[in-house]
């Protein structure tokens, strides 16, 4: 079964009020936590932009969108490592699970059967 454009979308905002209290619920070192906010900015933006049920710009295209979130989920998990080894396992896990998330939504989603209201 593969997720419509308009449950990705629920779920990408889902994902942006995640990563803004993500630092709080899970007190997230300093850099791990301005990293997390600057990404929720982007994602964000990201979603507003894609030309979907939920979008409010729709200048990008959701297949574009998708591979986006596939380089994206590759990119967090160097992120990830990257982070970990600056603030430790906390920052690690939290974008490898991240990462992860990304990856499995991007798997799940029928990015050609997308049709913008």
């Amino acid at each position: 079964m593969k997720l419509n454009s308009k449950i990705h979308g629920i779920i990408d905002y889902a994902v942006v009020l995640f990563l803004f209290i993500s630092p709080k619920l899970f007190n997230l070192p300093s850099v791990t936590a301005l990293v997390t906010y600057i990404i929720a900015v982007v994602h964000f933006t990201l979603t507003i932009l894609t030309d979907f049920e939920l979008g409010i710009i729709k200048v990008i295209p959701l297949k574009i969108h998708g591979w986006i979130e596939l380089i994206v989920s590759i990119a967090l998990v160097g992120l990830a490592f990257l982070l970990g080894g600056m603030e430790g396992d906390l920052a690690r896990n939290f974008y490898l699970a991240f990462a992860a998330a990304v990856f499995i939504t991007y798997l799940l989603t029928d990015y050609k059967g997308a049709k913008a209201s």
